[in-house]
């Protein structure tokens, strides 16, 4: 059997000892094979592989980050030079991210103590008699492409002419930025450093006895865990940036000097989105990349802007609007670092609340947080308007919510008419209809959110603006004709006598039909659709207390803009300011 191994080893390794014979080699007959043991030795050669690559080649962005640090090291200016004087020691460098130091303000009046994660769940689950069989799930929902339809509607309704999907650019026309949390993608930069060791030039083919080469690279992985953060060498790079303008982050990059790459949160129409270790602290912190683009590249100094108001205006932390540290430049592209949270409403409902919500208790705890961050707003003269559970991040304990994003946000003298404002789902009639609109467009998103929060479901759906004032209508009514003719967009939806008019899809021929739609009453109110035959079972008191939230979502979702609360009005309303159940 040992002649027979070391036969195997010749024929693997000099292919010259093989002659124009598939069954002899050297002219000999094959002796029987062992098949353990053929597999065995195959394995061992390719440990020797291994073992002889290991302390050889380097992978490229390896290289890259090496000569970025040996740049770095011997030409550094005053203020990289003092940077790193600051860096504390590696240890801090390596801080978990599941247990990010917390930087927030004190917990809202109504403090939400979230022990286990049961403590969100909602208990009393809404059945309303097949009222709202067809609603969509709020944890399943992605606003992104919404947004991207809605901008190819409005191009072909200002050009005329359907927009190419392949062709769009939505640098030209977004303002909006929809983080999608995307953990899961495999960054650019990690495809290309691919591992030498996963490939073994020396078997065959169509050997089936060949062990198969590993499927998870190990070079990536040490990388985007360095222990010591690294600066990119610029010269070793063409381009930085995806052909989308966005900018292909490399996890273990050391950005400005002091912030280390740790993670890849996700992207947006606006930018990308990291989370990273600020050397000078030791913190977590998360920053914001724009896209390399002058129209998006202005509408992020907009943001800083309205953040350094909202920042001066708050200082102690109290009013839960994100906290803006500060911006810098980074290969063409603006950077705005905030503080680090957790994860967003969305993702509270996937992981504690898919399809049913959370807890009224918890519910009460968010939106006093909401109504503080709103109350801010306003003071400061500025419309959020694009409030939704994507925009509302809280801490790894879950019990403290602050308000984000401002890329679409202005001041409130700045309201031009548009009908694409806002989210589709949360966005108010008045914006639809070409109604000059104000702050309460805001408390509008802040009513279908909560709405969310309870149910787990989508208030209003639409897949344009006149299914999403369908949708509205069913459930809160005929708009009044006064408040119709006031709407510049009103002639898009109604007819001369203030008619209704759905365009829907026949469910026959598929065709895009208009048909006059009357409604006489609503068919899917709000209390119908909350409390639902899962109120039988709840005691005196969760009744009452739930009869309270539906009253405050009715004033939140007043169909006149007029009449909807303020934030003020909602910080003193009974459920909010009502004892713990």
């Amino acid at each position: 059997m040992q002649q027979s191994s070391s036969t195997v080893a010749a024929s693997d390794n000099t292919p010259a000892s093989r002659n124009g014979d598939d069954d002899y080699v050297n002219g000999l007959p094959p002796e029987p094979v062992d098949e353990a043991t053929l597999i065995e030795q195959r394995r061992k050669r390719r440990e020797a592989i291994k073992a002889k690559y290991r302390d050889q080649s380097t992978p490229l962005l390896v290289k890259v980050l090496q000569a970025g640090n040996e740049t770095e090291s011997t030409v550094q200016n005053p203020g990289q030079s003092m940077a790193q004087n600051e860096t504390p020691a590696d240890s801090h460098l390596n801080t978990p991210l599941e247990t990010p130091e917390d930087t927030s303000g004190a917990p809202s009046p109504t403090e939400l103590r979230v022990s286990r994660d049961e403590d969100l769940a909602n208990a009393n689950v809404v059945t309303t008699n097949g009222v709202d069989k067809d609603e969509s799930s709020s944890a399943d929902y992605d606003p992104t492409q919404d947004m991207r339809e809605d901008k190819m509607r409005h191009d072909k309704r200002h050009f005329g002419e359907e927009v190419s999907s392949g062709t769009y650019d939505d640098t030209k026309t977004a303002k909006q930025d929809v983080l999608v949390p995307n953990p899961t993608t495999e960054n650019p930069a990690q495809i290309k450093a691919k591992n030498p060791l996963e490939i073994d030039m020396f078997a065959p083919e169509d050997d089936m006895f060949a062990e198969e080469a590993p499927i998870t690279s190990k070079a990536p992985e040490a990388i985007s865990k360095p222990s010591i953060p690294q600066k990119l060498d610029m010269s070793m790079m063409d381009n930085w940036d995806d052909p989308e303008g966005y900018y292909n982050v490399m996890l273990g990059e050391l950005v400005d000097g002091r912030y280390h790459v740790q993670q890849n949160l996700g992207k947006g129409m606006f930018s990308s989105v990291v989370r990273a270790t600020d050397s000078k602290t030791g913190r977590l912190v998360a920053i914001k990349i724009i896209r390399n683009n002058d129209t998006m590249r202005k509408a992020g100094m907009k943001e800083i802007e309205l953040l350094e108001q909202l920042l001066a205006a708050d200082p102690d932390d109290k009013k839960h609007i994100i906290r803006f540290e500060r911006y810098f430049e980074h290969k063409g592209h603006l950077c705005i670092v905030f503080e680090n949270l957790s994860m967003n409403l969305r993702e509270v409902l996937k992981k504690f609340g898919r399809d049913v919500g959370i807890n009224l208790r918890a519910i009460r705890a968010y939106a006093h947080q909401m109504f503080l961050g709103l109350s801010l707003l306003r003071k400061c003269n500025i419309l959020h308007a694009d409030l939704k559970p994507d925009n509302l991040l809280v801490n790894e304990n879950r019990n403290l919510l602050k308000v984000c994003d401002l890329g679409s946000a202005s001041p409130a003298s700045e309201n031009e008419i548009t009908p694409y404002l806002v989210s589709r789902f949360y966005r108010a009639p008045e914006i639809i209809l070409g109604i000059p609109y104000d702050y309460a467009i805001d408390m509008w998103s802040i009513g279908c959110t909560l709405f969310e929060l309870y149910t787990g479901k989508i208030l209003f759906t639409g897949r344009t603006n006149n299914q999403m004032l369908r949708s509205v209508m069913e459930c809160r009514g005929k708009f009044p004709p006064k408040f119709l003719r006031r709407g510049t967009l009103t002639y898009l939806h109604f007819d001369d006598f203030l008619n209704f008019r759905s365009t829907e899809e026949d469910k026959v021929t598929g065709r895009m039909v208009t048909k006059i739609v009357d409604f006489k009453k609503p068919t899917r109110d709000l209390k119908t659709r909350l409390m639902g035959k899962g109120s039988k079972w709840m005691s005196d008191s969760e009744t009452k207390e739930l009869t309270l939230f539906i009253d405050l979502l009715d004033r939140c979702l007043s169909i006149n803009p007029e009449k909807r609360c303020t934030p003020s009005e909602a910080l003193k309303h009974p459920f909010i300011t009502r004892g713990k159940i």
